[in-house]
């Protein structure tokens, strides 16, 4: 697969088999994530892998508990509203891992760093014919000490990309793009 397939086939995928996805598998994930840039070379990354569903959804639970109660009003709210308080509504959509990854170094540009190494290792996930997605629901309770403490976290680190991966139920259409806004000064 050319790089071009891979940024125009990935897909935010919600629906997942049950199909474990293999440690070697995991590993090459990370290694194209770790292939990111990063400000003065300082990859501050670290990556969490989770495959215990027991322990995602507690962090679920949790972190639908914390949205409810911190989520400010916007376009979106009663949407989400209406996600966060369904019962069986689990953020991960029961994908067999969770890769998170965090920074463990302090610096002005550690989440562009992390979200460069993220978008590395979904574009990756693509090429092995898996789907991915970042969790924006799990970054703010993952942010907050009991959510470090979830996850055996140091207080010093910060999560920043929680990204689940397994094998999609179904292929992802392509999703209309807008004309992008494009200024040319000189």
């Amino acid at each position: 697969m050319n790089l071009n397939e891979a940024i125009t086939g990935r897909r935010a995928v919600r629906e997942y088999t049950s199909d474990a996805v293999d440690e070697q598998t995991i590993r090459l994930l990370i290694e194209a994530a770790v292939q990111a840039p990063s400000a003065v070379n300082q990859q501050p990354w670290t990556f969490t892998v989770v495959r215990d569903q027991a322990v995602l959804d507690r962090v679920s639970a949790k972190a639908k508990a914390h949205m409810l109660a911190t989520m400010p009003a916007g376009p979106h709210s009663d949407h989400f509203q209406s996600l966060l308080d369904d019962p069986s509504f689990q953020i991960f959509y029961h994908a067999p891992v969770l890769i998170l990854i965090s920074a463990v170094a302090e610096g002005p540009w550690i989440v562009e760093d992390c979200a460069l190494a993220a978008e590395n290792l979904m574009l990756a996930a693509f090429a092995a014919g898996l789907g991915s997605c970042w969790i924006g629901f799990a970054q703010s309770f993952l942010s907050t000490p009991d959510g470090k403490a979830a996850l055996g976290f140091p207080s010093a680190w910060a999560p920043v990309a929680p990204i689940i991966v397994g094998h999609p139920k179904a292929a992802r259409p392509p999703v209309p793009r807008n004309a992008p806004e494009i200024r040319w000064i000189g």
